[in-house]
């Protein structure tokens, strides 16, 4: 089965919480954390993790937190998931041939065709459509 992360959906939530505020101000991972029952730490990592990518802009000190500095309708989900957690793909063998099976299976092909329509919905999918 397909999951999300809790990584993308923290992330996601977090987005999604910081375009409600309509740039009113900063918003803290505290303030995230606090409202919908997600680990702080896991949550601090992730919008770090988002802010080394240029998708949220950390203002550090005392009344610092987060904001949206990405146009989120140019970033796409494919692009969105794999910034955060690496090449999209449903089987390692999608990135990695190094599978010992590789000679032997029988399913590698559709699998792959599988993934690349999957990769295809994600990338005509943007952050702002999720988000907003």
């Amino acid at each position: 089965m397909l999951n999300i992360t809790r990584k993308v959906e923290y992330a996601l939530i977090a987005l999604r919480h910081m375009q409600s505020k309509n740039d009113i101000g900063l918003t803290s991972a505290k303030e995230i954390a606090a409202q919908y029952g997600i680990p702080k730490q896991l949550l601090a990592k992730t919008l770090q993790q988002m802010s080394r990518e240029g998708i949220v802009k950390a203002v550090h000190g005392p009344t610092g937190g987060y904001k949206i500095a990405a146009n989120l309708k140019k970033i796409s989900l494919k692009d969105f998931f794999e910034k955060l957690e690496g090449p999209l793909g449903m089987m390692d063998c999608y990135f990695d041939s190094e599978c010992v099976q590789i000679s032997n299976c029988n399913i590698r092909v559709p699998i792959q065709r599988i993934n690349n329509n999957m990769r295809d919905m994600f990338s005509q999918m943007t952050l702002q459509e999720i988000t907003q």
